[in-house]
């Protein structure tokens, strides 16, 4: 799927540790610091953060790009309170989830 939208599979695979992986351009990794804070609980977007990302979206592109991280966080939740599992249309394609910092690991 990522490939589909532009996605290299180097990227996909290093999506878990963006911060230090060469295939993400400073941009991209702003973007998905954007989304990780977005996502944690609770949600804090540091001032720096989102001005960082006015250097290169306009008011448009940052409100498309909030509501995509809020839509998705929103149908993640959704599906996990009622219980609701992926079909298996990705059986076999690796997803890395990246470590909670503080979480122990098993």
């Amino acid at each position: 799927m990522g490939s589909r939208i532009g996605l290299s599979d180097h990227q996909v695979a290093d999506l878990a540790n963006f911060e230090e992986s060469p295939a993400f351009s400073e941009v991209e990794k702003r973007v998905l610091r954007y989304a990780t804070a977005l996502t944690q609980t609770p949600a804090n977007v540091t001032e720096e953060l989102f001005n960082s990302l006015r250097d290169h979206f306009n008011s448009k592109q940052l409100v498309e790009l909030t509501a995509v991280i809020a839509w998705e966080n929103f149908r993640a939740r959704f599906n996990r309170g009622f219980g609701i599992e992926a079909e298996g249309f990705m059986e076999g394609a690796a997803c890395p989830v990246p470590a909670v910092a503080g979480s122990a690991k098993h």
